[in-house]
């Protein structure tokens, strides 16, 4: 196989603001294995938070290079263990690799990865829409672009989380969903969960730092709201020690190194009552249809990277009022 690597800028609709940082412009590296007659396409949106960028993501797929030009796309187990062995727990780069890996087998298999997988489609959770911290006022004009979206994932991790979700409230009759990211105090979501659970929220993503794990017992007792690990839910390994701290995990494809230990880590949580939920970064339509692939296997989506953005230059799985649509087609380039 061939491999061939590229950064690209994407550009946000709304300056994204979470607790920790903003975002205009993302850049996101993609990747292209070609067997000569078929390509597969994977990606990777590399955070800073995670130790990781686009050049070094793409520094780090060159080392691939030679693996890939011997190896077959259809024996992914064997290819994938190499790759990690090779990379060494970079995964980004393993997480591009591994999904342009399934997306080129399923290509020569003739069959999109969520029908291989033996997964009924229409059991995909409806995904939701993420309206980012900014001042009330803009934050309801989100709302209102958004009101064809029946669940909405609401950035939280300000003073004003109450009377942000109150103003909201009194537009929508939608499903809330919050995410701190890390960005409160174990006091402040016990105390929040209360009045938040009242507003009709559903559930709480990742209120304190990824440090504070032991913390999360007392919340995880307390709130009166379920709460979902995102920061502290990076690889299998770390799952066993979620539970009893969290109810939920969010698994992000970038984060864990993409399809094949994504699927370790629904499996773990499954064996530990954990509920299970699959997340993205901003990403193009590579990296939000690989993820939609593992769909029916989640009780939450949160699949809208790629919706956030103004210059999508791939089509893939369509995201029509929070509903993916899992296809007998591919990626493309626009």
């Amino acid at each position: 196989m061939k491999l061939q690597t590229a950064i690209e800028e994407i550009h946000l609709r709304h300056t994204f603001t979470i607790s920790r940082e903003s975002q205009n412009v993302v850049r996101v590296v993609t990747v292209e294995l070609s067997d000569g007659e078929l390509s597969g396409f994977g990606e990777a949106s590399p955070s800073s938070f995670y130790g990781e960028d686009a050049e070094g993501v793409r520094e780090d797929l060159q080392l691939l290079e030679a693996l890939a030009a011997d190896a077959d796309p259809l024996h992914y187990r064997d290819v994938l263990e190499q790759a990690a062995e090779l990379l060494g727990g970079r995964r980004g780069a393993l997480c591009a690799f591994d999904t342009a890996l399934f997306d080129l087998a399923s290509r020569k298999l003739g069959a999109p990865l969520w029908r291989i997988l033996g997964l009924n489609p229409e059991r995909t959770p409806l995904s939701s829409f993420t309206i980012g911290i900014d001042t009330v006022e803009h934050m309801l004009g989100k709302l209102r672009e958004a009101a064809q979206y029946p669940i909405l994932k609401v950035k939280l991790g300000t003073p004003q989380d109450i009377e942000i979700i109150r103003a909201l409230r009194k537009e929508t009759d939608a499903v809330f969903r919050v995410d701190a990211n890390c960005g409160w105090t174990a006091r402040e979501t016990i105390e929040k969960s209360a009045e938040l659970k009242a507003l009709g929220v559903e559930f709480i993503e990742q209120p304190l730092p990824p440090e504070e794990l032991d913390a999360m017992e007392e919340v995880c007792r307390k709130s009166a709201l379920p709460v979902i690990a995102d920061e502290n839910s990076i690889l299998p390994g770390d799952i066993p020690k979620l539970a009893g701290r969290f109810h939920g995990i969010n698994i992000k494809l970038v984060k864990c190194g993409g399809i094949l230990p994504a699927l370790r880590m629904v499996h773990l949580a499954r064996t530990l009552g954990l509920r299970v939920m699959f997340g993205c970064m901003i990403e193009t339509s590579i990296l939000i249809s690989a993820a939609a692939q593992l769909g029916p296997l989640a009780d939450y989506l949160d699949l809208d990277g790629n919706v956030l953005i103004s210059d999508d230059p791939y089509a893939g799985v369509e995201n029509e009022a929070g509903r993916l649509s899992l296809s007998e087609s591919w990626v493309r380039r626009r």
